[in-house]
């Protein structure tokens, strides 16, 4: 059998970090959730059972973890950021999906859960 596609996800990791255009968000901060997927041959890590043969997904959130500890104005830019360095330290990805949001953004008059950005980068 031949494995046709194949992702490494991790989903719904949790932070607080301080992004935002309004100076109060860089000093209250606000919660944040981002969700992966990487597209990435594991056929060979399947066969092997050697995390030296896929992505480890301790390592990407680890890469996570720094990105969104570095203050910013826009999700749009931490997301980038994360996107880039995940491409940096791992050719062997072929497709980024990062999805980054933001919790109860200050908006006006807004009830929501939150906002996000959803980006799509493929090699």
């Amino acid at each position: 059998m031949k494995l046709n596609n194949s992702y490494i996800l991790l989903n719904n990791l949790h932070y607080r970090a301080r992004h935002g255009v309004m100076p109060q968000e860089h000093v209250t901060g606000n919660d944040y959730t981002v969700s992966l997927r990487l597209g990435v041959d594991v056929s060979q890590a399947a066969a092997t059972d050697r995390i030296e043969d896929t992505v480890s997904y301790a390592d990407v959130y680890q890469l996570v973890s720094e990105e969104m500890a570095q203050e910013s104005q826009l999700i749009e830019h931490v997301a980038h950021r994360i996107a880039q360095r995940i491409s940096k330290r791992y050719p062997n990805v072929s497709t980024i999906d990062i999805t980054l949001t933001k919790h109860n953004p200050p908006i006006a008059g807004a009830d929501c859960e939150g906002v996000a950005v959803e980006m799509h980068y493929n090699r």
